[in-house]
């Protein structure tokens, strides 16, 4: 088992020689791929999970989430078939994700995510 965890991202690193690691070390590419590569969320207004989603499908959680969004707000949501359950990330200060639906820019604050700069 791993014997720290990253804050931002919980990703785990420090195994001893002889851990067996393949399990923490395949969360820890997906994570870094799914969320710590370039982000891109379809929506950010949907505070209840769309019902089929894809995998990878990727949002940020709307205020007033519900089901299992609860307690998520502004927190970026990312679909994981294989696990059947949704990863959710806290956005760090200087975030930056391409909002699809909104066709914007936007970059995470003390605030909150900006409104975002057309492209």
């Amino acid at each position: 088992m791993a014997g720290s965890t990253e804050v931002r991202f919980s990703i785990k690193y420090g195994w001893a020689i002889g851990d067996n690691f393949k399990t923490d070390m395949d969360a820890n590419l997906l994570k870094i791929a799914r969320a710590g590569i370039h982000l891109s969320v379809k929506d950010r207004n949907l505070a209840t999970p769309p019902a089929s989603p894809a995998d990878g499908d990727t949002y940020i959680v709307a205020a007033a989430p519900t089901g299992a969004w609860t307690g998520y707000a502004d927190y970026v949501a990312v679909w994981d078939a294989a696990a059947a359950s949704w990863a959710v990330f806290l956005p760090r200060i200087g975030w930056v994700t391409y909002i699809e639906d909104e066709q914007v820019l936007s970059a995470y604050k003390a605030t909150g995510w900006s409104a975002g700069i057309a492209i």
